[in-house]
């Protein structure tokens, strides 16, 4: 080889990140400068080769967040017990879950314990949820991330691409669940991704038409899921080398480069609207005649997707290599009324206690009888979006009172069901019971309105009864705060006393009824009083 090829192979770099630091070290020498402190950054010219530090010794008391894999003791029953405190029905998703689960991370803690039985082959027990939006599915996944004390990363297939230039690259969630894991790399190797959307990469979706990336995206998604090793800064995350490189040179040794997915558990979901017809059609049947035997509740969408088999995905539009990493299929039902009744009800952290916390934030208890429980779970199964339904209904329905009462003598908000259904009456009502007690609601408020003055302008203020129910007066029948009100009467005081301050020395200053009437003439007669006395002093 000549002595030219030599030097191009030597300068070669075998990979971006050689690349990006060959061309900061040439920049550093050909500017003769050194941009990074002694330890940090590249090692000088007749510098000794510094020594590896000593890892940082963890607390006592800081747990290993690695122990409850090595020490996983779940038992399926165990997992249902729990989920069922937050997810309401879906008893047959939860069971199958369960199971899987158990089964995935006994297998990785025997793997732990026994390194042989790592390099043996072994089939993931990946799963696939069918069911329509809001029924559950990404909140019972967060729910048994938790419960087993593993990261959670979720993305939506759509945003995939089949090479990553458009899009996003399907190995960015394994650098998510990365940061997930607060950049553990040996936790984030038993993580749990979750793919949502997954439906939208059939390459026939449903009869609508091809998608020209589905099946390469498929593809990259079952290298994922079988094994593959991740490189963990994407070769086009320039933030990204330039950062592994800097933690390189602070901890004189390069961070782990790649990442292995053969112990990370992959679930991925969709609503596959139309695989229903798909399914009638093997089964031989339709609506109009059953002649496989299935009654009409079971000839439902949702109902069908339990029978939904291997071939079906096939002709749904997934390559068979794909769904065959997806051995644990489990189907979700619908939500009916009681169901929704039942999440308001009994369901722990549901959207309703949200709601009973943000009144709680205005000093506002705020209680839902049955009846009311009932409609607002009538109405959201109407709304056919599952348990964001309830989201949607509670959002319009407790808007207005959110807005209003804060700012009212209310402390205590009782929803019936005549209030649900016509809550503007309702909140006029309530307005007006406490409209008595309005007007000393807005004078305590000056008062507040003067702590918040001495706070910001170190000064006092202190408001004349009168003058206090002057501002009240102007509030009720402008609509705003008293303090808006105030902020806007007084906008120039804070510069004009200081003015007076620095004059007279006084430290409290009164606001009377005329300064509401007329703040700033008020404000001007008070300057020139001052000036005068100023005058009058020194003529004496």
């Amino acid at each position: 080889m000549s002595e030219k090829e030599n030097e191009e192979k030597k300068d070669t770099p075998k990979n971006p990140f050689d690349e990006i630091q060959r061309q900061l070290q040439d920049m550093f020498a050909n500017a003769n400068i050194n941009v990074m402190p002694a330890g940090f950054g590249f090692q000088q010219p007749g510098e000794p080769e510094s020594r590896e530090p000593e890892p940082p010794t963890p607390p006592a008391d800081e747990k290993d967040p690695m122990d409850l894999i090595r020490k996983f003791f779940l038992k399926p029953r165990d997992i249902k017990d729990d989920l069922d405190r937050f997810v309401i029905r879906q008893d047959e998703a939860k069971r199958a879950m369960a199971v899987a689960v158990c089964d995935h991370y006994n297998h990785v803690r025997r793997c732990l314990e026994n390194p042989d039985l790592a390099e043996k082959p072994y089939m993931k027990q990946n799963v696939l949820l069918l069911g329509p939006t809001g029924v559950g599915k990404t909140y019972l996944l967060r729910t048994l991330a938790r419960l087993i004390g593993v990261p959670f990363a979720k993305a939506d297939a759509t945003k995939f691409s089949e090479t990553g230039y458009v899009g996003h690259d399907v190995e960015d969630m394994v650098r998510d669940l990365v940061r997930m894991a607060d950049d553990d790399v040996e936790l984030a190797k038993y993580g749990i991704i979750y793919i949502d959307e997954i439906d939208k990469i059939a390459a026939a979706s449903g009869g609508q038409g091809k998608d020209v990336s589905g099946k390469g995206v498929q593809t990259n998604l079952l290298k994922l899921m079988e094994e593959t090793d991740v490189n963990l800064v994407s070769q086009t995350d320039m933030m990204g080398q330039m950062q592994a490189m800097m933690e390189m040179q602070r901890g004189g040794k390069a961070p782990a480069r790649t990442m292995s997915t053969r112990h990370i558990l992959f679930i991925v979901s969709g609503a596959f609207t139309g695989m229903g017809d798909i399914i009638r059609k093997r089964m031989n049947t339709n609506v109009i005649g059953f002649t496989s035997g299935m009654d009409a509740d079971e000839l439902d969408e949702t109902r069908l997707l339990h029978h939904a088999s291997t071939r079906d995905f096939v002709d749904y539009g997934y390559e068979p290599e794909f769904i065959g990493r997806l051995p644990v299929r489990v189907a979700f039902d619908h939500l009916s009324e009681n169901d929704l009744l039942a999440i308001l009800e009994q369901a722990e952290d549901n959207i309703l206690s949200k709601y009973i916390e943000d009144f709680k934030g205005y000093g506002i208890d705020l209680t839902v009888d049955e009846n009311a429980l009932r409609e607002i779970a009538r109405r959201a199964e109407s709304e056919k979006t599952g348990a964001r339904g309830l989201m949607t209904v509670l959002e319009s329905l407790l808007r207005e009172f959110k807005y209003e009462l804060p700012s009212t003598a209310v402390k205590e908000l009782k929803l019936t069901a005549e209030m649900v259904l016509n809550p503007e009456k309702a909140l006029r009502d309530l307005l007006g019971e406490h409209e008595h007690a309005q007007r000393d609601i807005h004078i305590q408020e000056t008062v507040a309105f003067c702590a918040r003055f001495e706070e910001q302008h170190g000064f006092r203020i202190k408001f004349h009864k009168k003058a206090a129910e002057a501002v009240a007066k102007i509030a009720e029948e402008s609509g705003r705060t008293v303090h808006t009100v105030c902020e806007r009467l007084f906008k120039d005081y804070p510069y004009g006393l200081k003015l007076i301050q620095n004059q007279s020395g006084k430290n409290t200053f009164s606001i009377t009824p005329a300064m509401v009437r007329d703040p700033d003439k008020a404000l001007s007669e008070l300057i020139m009083k001052q000036y005068q006395a100023n005058q009058k002093d020194e003529g004496s």
